[in-house]
């Protein structure tokens, strides 16, 4: 029988949307992310965000498995539930299946398989999956409790630190110029520039890139403290989900492209506990993996509408 899948992969800073038959991709779009189903306006958000994809795509004429990994879904329930219920109204879908986006990497990461995988973009989180289907996951927090060595606490420490140095509290960078360069505004206008941002944690991540790029002591010294904030939270997986090191391990999300700033450090400090695997897919593999197979370790985190 024809499997029609819709998987859908939807962070704070994107929505993508990929439509397949039968595994093979026939359709793709990509629209603005959600601030997270944590949020006040969280599902509505991300029901807007899903229906921007779906309307760039021709949707396939058979009945389709919608499937959602949403950022907020672990800490948010409720909303990830409510949201599934939405989204089971949508025009041809048979049926509904949401979960958290961290749940999707995992799954997109080593394919339902055991072990931990550090999801690293605008958030951080690691999520740890044991030999008897054991779920731990730990930080992704969001940016004002946690996401410790995030794009969002990466770009926001560089922010902090260009203030010091204009400020004279801290030493000088060459973050302070870069500021302008990268945002157009001056720094004294930053605090309200940042202020008036539906998603002050995605404009500071964009920085991330160039606090990276930066030739500056204090920007390397954020990037080291990103890399080992990162290997923490890899560790606090490996230790609470029980498994013994090695664990397999795989790193997803969009700021690995951040390079060896980034990576050398985090891979410095965990290296010994950890069996690097190559990610076998992204979150949206995982989401359409998600769909179709309920018997993975992870189904006790899938909210299904069948």
């Amino acid at each position: 029988m024809t499997s029609h899948v819709l998987a859908i992969d939807l962070g704070k800073t994107g929505c993508r949307g990929s439509l397949r038959v039968d595994g093979s991709q026939t359709g793709y779009a990509q629209a603005p992310g959600a601030p997270g189903l944590a949020h006040a306006v969280g599902v509505a958000e991300a029901e807007r965000a899903i229906r921007a994809v779906i309307d760039q795509m021709t949707p396939a004429r058979a009945p389709f498995t919608l499937s959602v990994g949403a950022a907020g879904a672990a800490s948010a329930p409720e909303a990830a539930a409510f949201l599934a219920r939405r989204l089971a109204e949508l025009p041809g879908a048979a049926a509904v299946a949401v979960t958290s986006d961290a749940v999707t990497a995992h799954a997109g990461a080593l394919g339902g398989s055991p072990g931990v995988v550090l999801t690293i973009g605008t958030g951080a989180v690691a999520t740890a999956v044991d030999d008897a289907g054991r779920f731990t996951r730990v930080d992704g927090w969001g940016p004002q409790l946690g996401d410790e060595g995030s794009g969002g606490w990466i770009g926001l420490e560089g922010l902090r630190a260009a203030l010091r140095c204009h400020d004279g509290r801290g030493p000088h960078t060459i973050l302070a110029d870069k500021v302008g360069e990268h945002y157009g505004i001056g720094l004294d206008a930053l605090p309200k520039y940042l202020g008036e941002q539906d998603n002050p944690a995605l404009v500071a991540a964009s920085f991330a890139p160039v606090v990276a790029a930066a030739v500056d002591a204090i920007a390397a010294a954020i990037m080291a403290a990103a890399g080992r904030a990162l290997a923490r939270t890899v560790h606090a997986a490996i230790e609470r989900s029980g498994m013994s090191p090695p664990v397999p391990y795989a790193i997803t999300g969009g700021l690995t492209e951040l390079g060896a700033p980034l990576l050398a450090p985090l891979d410095q400090q965990i290296g010994h506990v950890i069996n690097r695997r190559d990610p076998l897919g992204d979150p949206i593999d995982g989401a359409a993996l998600l769909a179709l197979d309920p018997t993975t370790a992870l189904e006790v985190l899938v909210t299904r509408i069948v």
